[in-house]
C-alpha cells in the first residue's frame, strides 16, 4: 500500500467541498488529477470513499471514517514539522549551563533572562563547578557550555579534545577591604599595597582563578600572606566585612554591596578576571548556537 499525505489532503479538500470542481480550485489544480489522486487512493485502500449519483455527492461510512482520521494524521504532521523547525531554529531542547559562582554576579544573568525570553521552550540548568571540573563535564559531554575565569586553559589541550574557548565578558580583579581598612578611603591601589595583609581566598587547591591571582601577587614582588581560604565569594566578603582581612575578587563583585566592605581597583597591571566561555567546538546542536549567539552576538550585517 502507498498512500500519501499529498493523496490524504486532496481527499479532504474534495470532502469538505462536496465538490470535485470547488475542490480543485482550491488546491489550485486541475480536475482531472485531482480525479485521478482520489480514485488512486480508493484503490489502494479497496474502499469507495464517495457515493455519487447524477444528483448526490456524499461521502460513504469509509469515507466519514477516512475524513476524522485524515484530519488528524494531517494535524499531527503540521505539528510535527513545527516542531521539527523549532528544534533547528534552536527554539525547543535543553541546555546545561556550567558555571563558576562568581560568574553569577556578572552577566549570567542577564543572559539567562535574555536566553529564556526569547527561547521559553527551551529548558535549562545551572551546574555550579569549578573550572577543571566543567572541562571534564564537557569533554564528557554532561553539559553543553561552561563559563570560567582566567586563566585560560591551555589551547594545546582544548584543540587535542575538541573544545573551545572564547572571550565572553571583561573585567579586572579588586580588592575587597572592611570599611574601617586604613587603604578604603584611596580612590584606587596598587597590588603592592596588599604586602603583609592577611589575605582571604577562594581554596587554591580547587580554584585556578585563585591560584592565578597569587601568582600576580608573586609577579608584583610580594608573596601574599594566605589566612584563611574558603569555598565560596560569599564567605570571603562576610570575612572581609568582619576586619578579619582583604580579598581580591572580580570587580562585577561590587554589585552585591556588602555591609562593611569597600572595592578597590588596581591602578596598575591589575589582574585579569575575565569570564571566559567554553563548549564542544564541533558541536553544531541549534539550542547552543542560539545560546552562544546572545554571548556573544555575531557582528552586524553592513
Amino acid at each position: 500500500m502507498s498512500i500519501d499525505l499529498k493523496q490524504l489532503k486532496y481527499f479532504l479538500a474534495v470532502a469538505e467541498e462536496k465538490s470535485f470542481s470547488r475542490a480543485a480550485e482550491r488546491l489550485h489544480i486541475s480536475q482531472p488529477p485531482l480525479s485521478q489522486q482520489i480514485m488512486k487512493l480508493e484503490s489502494e485502500l479497496g474502499v469507495r470513499l464517495f457515493a455519487r449519483t447524477t444528483r448526490t455527492f456524499e461521502l460513504t461510512v469509509a469515507g466519514k471514517a477516512l475524513m476524522v482520521e485524515a484530519k488528524d494524521l494531517l494535524a499531527r504532521m503540521r505539528m510535527t514539522i513545527d516542531t521539527i523547525r523549532q528544534i533547528d531554529r534552536g527554539e525547543v531542547g535543553r541546555l546545561r549551563v556550567g558555571i563558576v559562582g562568581s560568574a553569577m554576579w556578572g552577566p549570567i544573568p542577564r543572559m539567562l533572562e535574555q536566553f529564556q525570553t526569547q527561547y521559553p521552550r527551551v529548558t535549562w540548568t545551572i551546574h555550579e563547578l569549578g573550572p577543571n571540573d566543567q572541562y571534564e563535564a564537557l569533554r564528557a559531554r554532561q553539559i553543553d557550555v561552561g563559563f570560567w575565569r582566567e586563566p585560560r586553559f591551555d589551547e594545546v589541550f582544548l584543540k587535542h579534545d575538541q573544545l573551545r574557548q572564547d572571550l565572553c565578558f571583561r573585567e579586572n580583579a579588586c580588592v575587597a577591604v572592611n570599611e574601617h581598612h586604613p587603604l578604603a578611603k584611596q580612590p584606587h591601589i596598587e597590588l603592592t599595597d596588599l604586602a603583609g595583609e592577611p589575605m582571604l581566598t577562594l581554596i587554591l587547591a580547587n580554584s585556578t582563578f585563585s591560584r592565578y591571582l597569587v601568582q600576580c601577587c608573586i609577579d608584583a614582588g610580594f608573596q601574599p600572606a594566605i589566612y584563611q581560604e574558603a569555598t565560596e565569594p560569599q564567605t570571603l566578603l562576610a570575612m572581609v566585612g568582619a576586619g578579619l582581612g582583604v580579598a581580591m575578587l572580580p570587580e562585577t563583585t561590587s554589585r552585591v554591596g556588602w555591609p562593611g566592605v569597600v572595592f578597590l581597583p588596581i591602578k596598575t597591571n591589575p589582574p585579569s578576571a575575565n569570564l571566559l566561555v567554553a563548549y564542544a567546538a564541533q558541536e553544531d546542536a541549534p539550542v547552543l548556537r542560539a545560546f552562544l549567539n546572545i554571548v556573544n552576538p555575531p557582528p552586524a550585517a553592513g
